[in-house]
């Protein structure tokens, strides 16, 4: 789902995907999918997290990688993943918001 551009918010046209569930070595494949396709049509992409319960290195990875290389916007981090993003220090690192609402209009 995609809204206009609007030049005060970049990210008002930057497609959302909101994977549910778990993410590991195994799994991390169809997320790359998913980001990787969103970041080909559109420049970048945002990230509701909401709906993740678990992940493991190679998602972290998977993210760094994405922030170095496109516009990527996290949203809606659950208190779990919040607290490991913090422990790895990412937290202060990346683009996190509150909600995907937040990471629209930022």
């Amino acid at each position: 789902m995609t809204s206009p551009a609007s030049p005060q918010h970049p990210g008002a046209s930057l497609p959302v995907i909101a994977p549910q569930g778990e993410f590991d070595y195994g799994t991390v494949p169809q997320l790359q999918e998913q980001i990787d396709r969103a970041v080909n049509e559109h420049g970048g992409v945002i990230l509701d997290a909401g709906g993740i319960t678990f992940i493991d290195s190679t998602v972290l990875t998977l993210i760094l990688m994405t922030h170095q290389r496109t516009h990527l916007r996290i949203a809606n981090l659950n208190p779990r993943l919040t607290h490991l993003f913090g422990v790895y220090g990412i937290d202060e690192v990346l683009n996190l918001y509150p909600t995907v609402d937040a990471a629209r209009t930022a």
